[in-house]
């Protein structure tokens, strides 16, 4: 079984995609790279693909004719990195807002000390967020309480996008059956290991908003996050 691959899904992310690979090549600890494109018009996937000649055995790129959302995007590398036989799967954005030195913390939270999910988090220990406008920050903290009080979950930072999963709970949970698929899919895909009873454990990161490329934050995402929720939870007290 192959140890760990980051997963890293990209839309116009031309100016951030190489030092992205290039920092978590970089890790005293070694990670495999997918990079999922939806057809990025400035040409992100063309960037992977002249750096795959580099580390041919540890860059690795699926393209997408559609964007599709985050989630399918996720969907998508989770698959290839089962299929693959990887015993850690991460989610990582392309943007540098999640630093590459804290993959190895989350990787010894699963393979040293026993957790099956390790999150990434930014409020386990107050606010770690650097270079957001503080409305943001508020959204963010309060749709992480809302989330918290909705589901029940015993997780303070319930929509977090850095996040290690064991091989194991991809393949426990149904991915067939994730409907969301921008930010509401972090949710999901917590509370179906929640349900499933997994080991969730979350690690104090910083986060730090992007300094190049533009956000994909929408209304459409938000809304999505806290209506679906509802209905996420309804569902799971019917046993669907």
């Amino acid at each position: 079984m192959k140890d760990a691959i980051v997963i890293i899904p990209t839309y116009n992310e031309i100016e951030n995609i190489e030092a992205i690979i290039i920092a978590v090549f970089a890790q005293d600890k070694a990670f495999d790279v997918l990079v999922v494109d939806d057809s990025s018009p400035d040409l992100t996937a063309e960037k992977v693909e002249s750096l795959q000649a580099e580390f041919p055995d540890r860059l690795f790129l699926l393209k997408r004719k559609n964007k599709t959302g985050l989630g399918t995007a996720y969907i998508e590398g989770f698959k290839w990195s089962l299929e693959r036989a990887y015993e850690y799967i991460f989610e990582m954005d392309a943007d540098f807002s999640h630093n590459p030195d804290d993959l190895v913390k989350l990787y010894k939270a699963c393979a040293e000390e026993g957790a099956d999910v390790a999150i990434g988090s930014r409020y386990i220990t107050g606010v770690n967020v650097v270079n957001w406008p503080m409305n943001r920050i508020l959204l963010s903290y309060f749709a992480s309480k809302y989330v918290r009080f909705i589901t029940r979950m015993n997780i303070q930072d319930t929509t977090a996008g850095f996040v290690c999963y064991k091989n194991k709970v991809l393949e426990t949970i149904n991915l067939d059956a994730i409907k969301f698929v921008g930010y509401a899919f972090q949710i999901e895909m917590k509370f179906k290991a929640h349900l499933k009873g997994f080991t969730i454990v979350e690690v104090p990161v910083i986060f730090t908003d992007r300094a190049k490329g533009k956000s994909k934050m929408s209304g459409g995402i938000i809304s999505e996050a806290i209506f679906g929720v509802i209905n996420m939870k309804f569902k799971s007290l019917l046993g669907k």
